[in-house]
């Protein structure tokens, strides 16, 4: 039985779902997850995400309501934070090749394109004036990680 997600999991969770959630109906592909799984530097067993993707997507649409996914990352989350910010930035490494401490929001907007290909232009320049708060046209790590995580 895995334990209740707490309210740090939850809200980060909840971000990442509306990154994903792009139309705002309430719902994600379930080819997403796995892609949200990942960016979160969560170590996902395949075979596992399907069986609890058939499990959660009752009704057949290829979508998952914020519940369903939930029941879904929370199989994946039981690292502890230490894990995930290592893994993070592990993640924020391949992008900032120069080794610089931050990254272009040029790479944030192709990273959130290739998580979500339904992005309009507009939706990418809301995500990123959100994510890049100073301004700068860079995302630090710190940007990035609460972006993430919500941290």
């Amino acid at each position: 039985m895995t334990e209740p997600l707490d309210e740090d999991q939850v809200a980060m969770l909840r971000r990442a779902f509306s990154m994903f959630d792009t139309g705002k109906k309430g719902g994600i592909e379930k080819e997403k997850v796995r892609t949200i799984l990942n960016t979160l530097g969560l170590m996902i067993d395949e075979q596992e995400l399907e069986v609890l993707l058939e499990a959660a997507n009752k009704d057949e649409s290829d979508k998952l309501n914020f519940d369903s996914f939930c029941k879904v990352a929370v199989h994946f989350l039981d690292e502890d934070d230490e894990v995930m910010q290592k893994e993070l930035k592990e993640a924020f490494r391949l992008y900032d090749k120069e080794g610089n401490g931050y990254i272009p929001t040029s790479s944030l907007r192709e990273i959130l394109m290739a998580l979500d290909d339904q992005l309009t232009p507009d939706q990418l320049d809301e995500m990123i004036a959100e994510i890049d708060t100073d301004g700068s046209g860079t995302v630090d790590f710190d940007e990035f990680m609460e972006m993430m995580t919500g941290d």
